[in-house]
């Protein structure tokens, strides 16, 4: 399947999306699949609001990434989600600023308490939400389908580009002039916060570089992984 096959694929699943599914919204977290997707969705001319959630621990170059994408596409707005300030003083006052680098039961509560609770937030009263998440990024991700229904959040997920590959992300982003964090030109492909995201080697995983001191097999945040 050609990249432009894909590319026309993705356009009508979000006219498809918009037309079936109003009000969805598209998860933003500012990677190189999500500025494709942000790209592809001002060029739709659909009604999918766009969000991204900010933990407070985000790289310098991300917060460039969305003052630059809000000048590109300023008919495709992020509102900004930001973690609850009490949850935040508490944990910090409780386990340090840096606590998560203890177990990976501290990691997984300050995902929640600076990601999952803020997605919930931004979810509320929709009928979908779309990701750019792809099979190819992790282990956690090699069955993932098109489109599934999300019951821990009650509404219908979707995600464009699935079938994409990591070449046919960078094909796009570099045929159409999209916008991209400074840091994937410094061997971060996969970027969270700050302090648990770093550079991979030659050979590693794409997100080898997310939660570094952790099983691969258990590399979520926990806003893409199903209760079971």
């Amino acid at each position: 399947m050609s990249l432009q096959v894909k590319i026309d694929a993705a356009l009508a699943l979000l006219q498809r999306i918009s037309h079936d599914y109003s009000p969805a919204v598209f998860a933003n977290s500012l990677g190189a699949e999500d500025m494709v997707l942000t790209d592809l969705i001002a060029k739709s001319g659909t009604t999918i609001e766009v969000f991204s959630l900010d933990t407070g621990r985000l790289p310098a170059e991300t917060y460039a990434l969305i003052q630059e994408a809000a000048e590109i596409y300023p008919s495709v707005p992020i509102r900004i989600y930001f973690p609850k300030t009490d949850s935040v003083e508490q944990y910090v006052n409780e386990h340090g600023i840096n606590g998560f680098y203890q177990s990976v039961e501290l990691r997984k509560s300050c995902c929640h308490i600076r990601k999952i609770e803020p997605l919930r937030r931004a979810l509320a009263g929709k009928k979908a939400w779309i990701t750019g998440l792809r099979r190819q990024q992790s282990t956690t991700r090699t069955d993932l389908p098109e489109h599934e229904f999300d019951k821990d959040n009650g509404l219908e997920k979707f995600n464009p580009l699935v079938e994409w590959t990591e070449k046919e992300v960078w094909e796009y982003i570099r045929a159409n002039a999209v916008p991209y964090n400074a840091l994937h030109d410094q061997h971060y492909p996969s970027i969270g916060c700050a302090p648990c995201t770093r550079a991979i080697a030659m050979g590693e995983d794409i997100r080898a570089g997310r939660w570094w001191w952790e099983d691969p097999a258990n590399k979520e945040c926990g806003l893409h992984v199903k209760k079971i």
